[in-house]
């Protein structure tokens, strides 16, 4: 099964209260498109967490291995991947080129996690662009970031 995932992260103050949106499409093989929309706010993070957290959570939602296209107006994740950043980060153990901690490597972590069962490819899409998936799952994201029912981010520890 083929599934586009589509990615937007939201921070208000960076850090401060944030949330992801995230649209998932697939088609069934009658050729119905189905759409699952997925958000959650939180009280204080970052923006790269938000975006990372939207894919890690679109992708946990799958029940079944699938081909995933990423669509993300994070270059942060999208290069992560196409430019193996995570592959550097892996040899270095979770240190970057600077030789310093990997940030959010807690998520980046989990995003592998739930990477693995599935065939995955990253495309960056320019944010704000009139791209409407892009433009949905920003305003889930910000909807998250404003609205009530935000959780605290376990992981972020720069408060």
């Amino acid at each position: 099964m083929k599934v586009i995932l589509y990615s937007d992260g939201s921070s208000r103050g960076n850090p401060g209260p944030g949330g992801f949106g995230t649209v998932l499409h697939f088609t069934d093989s009658n050729g119905k498109l189905h759409t699952r929309e997925l958000s959650q706010g939180y009280t204080c993070t970052t923006n790269n967490r938000m975006e990372l957290l939207g894919v890690i959570t679109g992708l946990e939602a799958l029940k079944r291995p699938c081909t995933v296209e990423v669509h993300s107006d994070s270059q942060y994740v999208v290069n992560a991947f196409n430019q193996h950043w995570v592959e550097g980060w892996l040899k270095r153990g979770w240190k970057n080129s600077k030789k310093e901690p990997v940030k959010n490597s807690d998520l980046w972590k989990r995003l592998l996690e739930a990477k693995k069962p599935h065939n995955v490819s990253f495309h960056w899409v320019k944010g704000h662009a009139g791209h409407p998936e892009n433009e949905r799952c920003d305003e889930l994201a910000t909807s998250a970031a404003d609205g009530p029912g935000k959780i605290e981010d376990e992981g972020f520890t720069g408060k």
